[in-house]
């Protein structure tokens, strides 16, 4: 067997790993030199690394690893499934038993009357396909032209040409050709940033109506959906003024647009509610979840979409697809996770256990000299780092140096924290107890310090002018 075996020298996995493997959002020749971190087995919420180290992952891997690492259960009905039918398409008037039955699952999960499923292999997938289908529903209704669709600033969709153009990172657009024609952004609800001197409130309302103010740029006619997470992940756990949600789902209701909620990090728990949507009392059309779906033991992603979206594009041939569209194995994963979480009451774990003293224990860091804000829902969480508590400014440094700097220090501390320029982010695996949410408290007060104390050293706290 051709196999790289884990105990292989640190170095020499490194040396492999740089030669040959590109990762994804880095500069590639520098990890190189650095060397990455090998990651080679886990178990709960709790990492172990090619030198042995154990590292507390506060970001359940990439917001997905929802009920933790190392259920066997997961494993069983993969390979069971490989043994039956491990792989068979859904073209061609065909159709398999795990799909059947996670759809039927996820319309009983999910909100409304979201009923119907377009499979993907993840969440820029499902998003592309959200994209087409909106247009396509329009068509079908005899109306082309209702081909836009608006998102907004610094949010995440995904990094495909279609997805990453819903998206509306500038670094993401930097590259490629983005954004496609088509796709426009309004601002985001990031009050602590960009509210100014306004309520909070007041500020979700003005951030809401610049969606009618678009609608009305491009014309009502000319605009085909909406897209938005519920609350925006890598852009930083924005989390929305209370004012926000209703007013969209006022304005859309009201101007015939088509609401699409972006589920992928906020589905399956993360928010104390099985959605995000629930929490916000968000009425979609199209619900794009992955992620926990499988809680990242398998690629699976899924639009959701309403019946009277899915009555229209039903009537012809909806020309899209993917070969992992609905795959059994991942169905099959999909669905014993799934049945974890109900029978577990992960959700019920998250809303009344974890996510209350996550909270307790987060907001307690507002009073670190180096954190100017600290906000929270459910089981995902972010603080805006600060050279000037009271003035909420930015640096006075490049965006995301200081941040960059915090997170090290968190790695260094073998703690999983991300940043978002400078804003640290956590969104841990749903099955977190009181005694793991200590161990991060303190690990990240630890990182707290030490970086405040570097960046210091560096004459970087200050704020810009």
């Amino acid at each position: 067997m051709n196999n790289i075996t884990n105990h292989m020298p640190t170095a020499e996995l490194q040396a492999i790993d740089a030669a040959h493997h590109m990762h994804p959002f880095s500069a590639n020749k520098s990890l190189g030199e650095k060397g990455a971190r090998i990651i080679t087995r886990a178990e709960g919420v709790t990492l172990t690394d090619s030198e042995g180290q154990s590292i507390l992952d506060a970001m359940a891997g990439l917001w997905c690893v929802n009920i933790g690492y190392g259920r066997d259960e997961l494993a069983d009905v993969a390979a069971r499934q490989m043994k039956e039918l491990p792989y068979y398409n859904t073209f061609f008037m065909s159709s398999h038993v795990p799909a059947i039955a996670l759809s039927q699952k996820l319309a009983e999960l999910a909100p409304g009357d979201l009923n119907h499923v377009f499979y993907a292999s993840g969440g820029s997938e499902a998003n592309d396909t959200n994209l087409r289908m909106v247009r396509a529903y329009w068509a079908a209704l005899g109306k082309p032209e209702k081909f836009n669709v608006i998102s907004r600033k610094n949010a995440y969709h995904g990094t495909s040409m279609g997805s990453g153009s819903l998206g509306g990172m500038a670094s993401i657009h930097s590259q490629g050709g983005l954004p496609i024609p088509g796709i426009h952004h309004i601002g985001q609800p990031y009050w602590y940033l960009e509210g100014g001197d306004m309520s909070p409130e007041e500020f979700g309302i003005m951030r809401a109506r610049e969606l009618e103010q678009k609608i009305d740029e491009l014309g009502e006619d000319k605009v085909a959906a909406f897209i938005a997470e519920p609350i925006q992940g890598a852009g930083g756990v924005i989390i929305p003024p209370s004012t926000y949600w209703p007013e969209v789902n006022r304005i859309c209701r009201e101007r015939d647009i088509l609401l699409i909620a972006d589920e992928v990090i906020t589905g399956f728990g993360r928010t104390g509610e099985w959605f995000g949507s629930e929490y916000y009392d968000i009425q979609p059309d199209i619900m794009t979840v992955a992620k926990g779906i499988t809680s990242g033991y398998i690629p699976l992603g899924a639009s959701i979409v309403s019946d009277k979206v899915a009555e229209v594009i039903g009537r012809d041939d909806f020309n899209h697809g993917y070969t992992y569209s609905g795959h059994p194995v991942a169905c099959a994963v999909a669905l014993e996770n799934l049945r974890i979480i109900e029978e577990e009451k992960i959700v019920d774990h998250v809303r009344d256990e974890a996510g209350p003293y996550l909270a307790e224990k987060w907001h307690q860091l507002a009073d670190h000299p180096f954190v100017g804000e600290t906000t929270i829902v459910g089981m995902m969480a972010s603080l805006a780092l600060t050279a000037d508590k009271s003035s909420r400014k930015p640096f006075k440094a490049k965006p995301g140096t200081v941040g960059l700097m915090t997170r090290e220090r968190c790695f260094g501390n073998n703690l999983i924290m991300r940043h978002v320029y400078d804003r640290m982010i956590v969104a841990p695996p749903l099955v977190m107890t009181k005694s793991d949410i200590d161990v991060l408290f303190e690990r990240a007060v630890q990182s707290l310090d030490e970086a405040y104390k570097n960046v210091k050293d560096a004459g970087l706290l200050e704020t810009a002018d």
